[in-house]
């Protein structure tokens, strides 16, 4: 699965094109407005790989790209908000908590332990966002409702399932061989030009990967459908 996902987004004509569009795109990440695209051009690529379709999309119909990749952008900023608002409740936390103990062995002990506690919770939230967040994309993206993303019974499909959770795993394998190569990259000069167009293949490859292993997968309406049509033993 990971040769496959690798080596999808070459599986075109105009591959050199998508990544050099893709990395200039993130090149200039800090006007916003490209990172959207970007993720618009990473839901056309899972829609591509639910469908079957061998061949990675290319980079057109903008206005599409960007509706898309603000909707993509809003699922993930909210599966954000959970870890980012806890930080922000440990903060102020520590702060009450040295208001009130005053400065001291006391209140350090009880600022550590809150710093502690709060750094758990928020790792394992982060961790398991991140395990979430593509399949609220999946679930988005296959009922074309963007409230299905937060939907307990689409996510549960996705989030108990092996086939699932083994292409996540190849995705996040993937970033991983991307973050080695853009580290070595940095060794020379030439690495921070070439990190954007890195990252972005690492993105269509771990979208491939995710779309594939879903692919296989029914619907939470057929699924439901299906078992609705069984016999009760």
């Amino acid at each position: 699965m990971i040769q496959e996902a690798i080596n999808y987004p070459r599986n075109s004509d105009s591959a050199i094109k998508t990544v050099a569009i893709g990395g200039l795109l993130l090149l200039l990440g800090f006007l916003v407005v490209p990172v959207v695209l970007v993720l618009g051009y990473v839901v056309r690529t899972l829609r591509a790989v639910l469908d079957g379709v061998e061949e990675p999309p290319e980079f057109d119909d903008w206005g599409d790209l960007g509706t898309d990749g603000l909707k993509a952008f809003a699922i993930t900023l909210a599966y954000s908000l959970i870890p980012a608002s806890i930080a922000l409740v440990a903060i102020l936390a520590g702060g009450v908590t040295l208001g009130l103990t005053g400065p001291g062995q006391g209140g350090n002990v009880a600022m550590a332990l809150i710093a502690v506690g709060a750094a758990v919770v928020v790792t394992l939230l982060s961790v398991l966002g991140a395990y979430l967040l593509p399949a609220a994309i999946v679930a988005w993206v296959r009922t074309d409702r963007l409230g299905a993303a937060f939907s307990p019974a689409e996510l549960r499909t996705y989030a108990f399932s092996q086939t699932y959770a083994t292409g996540w795993l190849v995705a996040v394998a993937i970033s991983l061989l991307a973050g080695i190569l853009i580290g070595v990259l940095n060794a020379v000069v030439i690495g921070a030009v070439l990190a954007p167009f890195v990252t972005f293949y690492a993105y269509v490859a771990g979208t491939q990967a995710i779309g594939s292993a879903v692919r296989s997968m029914p619907a939470v309406d057929d699924a439901t459908e299906q078992t609705i049509g069984k016999p009760v033993a």
